[in-house]
């Protein structure tokens, strides 16, 4: 479900000529579990005044199931199919800030839908940092499929439009850093100069 609660005005006039110039496109957030998509996403969702939508969440809604249920029992080729649907519907009905799953850029036409849809924004967190922040999650992988993953899915999130670094700060850091990269992606230079 679209999250609309943490919505509020605009800090100043930059928000809404970057929501202007987003049209109808969503900022896609990528990056491994534990980077802060979600977290940071609705911060910027708030930021920007418009919805905020996790894929993930939407995934869980659609099956009827949670993703580790999906897993186990349909397997990951069908959970990425349905991944795929689910991202491309909500692309389809933007603008929002659109957490999506760590794994959900290994499906090259997920890949071809955000690049045409969205605007892609990889919160790229060192290796240190995802496990100090998934370690406190029980339903998270071991430290080991960490380190196995991020080789596999880093080349992808690389592909991004903006990188930004998660790291130990607070996240208003964080948008603000989104917002000055996104106004500087959309040609709003002028307004761009006056964010970090």
């Amino acid at each position: 479900m679209v999250n609309s609660a943490l919505q509020k005005p605009a800090e100043n006039g930059l928000e809404p000529a970057i929501v202007r110039a987003l049209g109808t496109r969503s900022v896609v957030l990528v990056g491994m579990m534990g980077a802060g998509k979600s977290s940071i996403g609705r911060r910027l969702a708030a930021r920007l005044a418009i919805p905020f939508v996790d894929a993930d969440n939407e995934i869980e809604d659609a099956a009827g199931m949670t993703i580790a249920e999906i897993f186990a029992e349909h397997g990951e080729p069908y959970f990425r199919a349905g991944e795929a649907r689910v991202i491309a519907r909500l692309l389809d009905s933007g603008p929002s800030v659109l957490a999506t799953g760590g794994g959900s850029l290994m499906d090259a036409h997920t890949r071809d839908l955000i690049r045409e849809k969205g605007i892609s924004v990889w919160l790229n967190a060192d290796v240190d940092v995802l496990i100090k922040r998934t370690k406190r999650r029980s339903d998270r992988p071991l430290v080991d499929k960490l380190k196995e993953l991020m080789p596999l899915r880093e080349p992808f999130y690389a592909q991004s439009v903006i990188v930004v670094q998660s790291r130990d700060e607070p996240h208003d850091t964080i948008v603000d850093e989104i917002v000055g990269a996104l106004a500087r992606h959309l040609k709003l230079a002028a307004a761009a100069e006056q964010q970090p």
